[in-house]
């Protein structure tokens, strides 16, 4: 298993032992465990936190008005120098002391992993959708985007029509992760498609049909 696929295993490990995960992620990372020792590690690690999470009231605490950019600047900085097991521990322990980040945890975030058609050489990606009540929003992770290109996202229609999603810059063999919004309706929406700077498809999915 490639380094990818293996951080982002690891990066849902925090919502599989806090049971929010179901369908292909729940899946996706018990297949995962069952091949990697590190993981089993990480996830016995986890135990004494969910314990202290259960006993947490979110009612009763008060929450840091710094705590989000606190913890967004932790993430990053130890993204940055690989040591994701240490990080997820404390983000995790800041949930406790605080009550809140919902947003690290995602317990409610109705994720729907869609399967990618097309990517071009060199580009391994995952993607997951947002069926938000103003539009659809794609979740993209992925690497060997050219470092430095800029690559324009479009959701695809029912009709056939595209509409902007954003756009993003590639970041080469490093770990992309980013967050693209349309004004397209989940009932609307069949698919995405993601193009580099000479309009050449890059990546793209169909969704399932609802």
């Amino acid at each position: 298993m490639n380094d990818f696929v293996h951080e982002r295993r690891t990066e849902l490990l925090g919502a599989y032992v806090l049971n929010h995960l179901t369908g292909h992620e729940l899946a996706a990372v018990q297949d995962h465990l069952d091949e990697c020792a590190e993981c089993q590690r990480t996830v016995a690690e986890f135990a004494p936190v969910v314990r202290a999470l259960a006993r947490v009231d979110a009612d009763d605490v008060t929450v840091p008005a710094h705590l989000e950019e606190l913890v967004v600047q932790r993430v990053d900085a130890q993204r940055g120098r690989r040591r994701r097991v240490p990080l997820l521990l404390t983000a995790a322990a800041a949930v406790v002391i605080a009550g809140a980040t919902w947003w690290y945890l995602r317990p409610n975030v109705p994720l729907e992993p869609v399967a990618l058609d097309r990517q071009a050489p060199g580009v391994t990606a995952e993607a997951s959708l947002v069926p938000h009540t103003w539009g659809v929003e794609i979740k993209l992770d992925g690497q060997g985007f050219a470092d430095g290109q800029a690559y324009q996202v479009a959701v695809t229609r029912a009709d056939g029509g595209e509409v902007s999603a954003g756009s993003f810059v590639g970041t080469g063999e490093n770990v992309m992760h980013c967050n693209l919004n349309s004004s397209v309706l989940r009932a609307n929406a069949s698919g995405f498609v993601v193009r580099d700077a000479a309009g050449a498809i890059a990546l793209s999915s169909t969704f399932p049909q609802r």
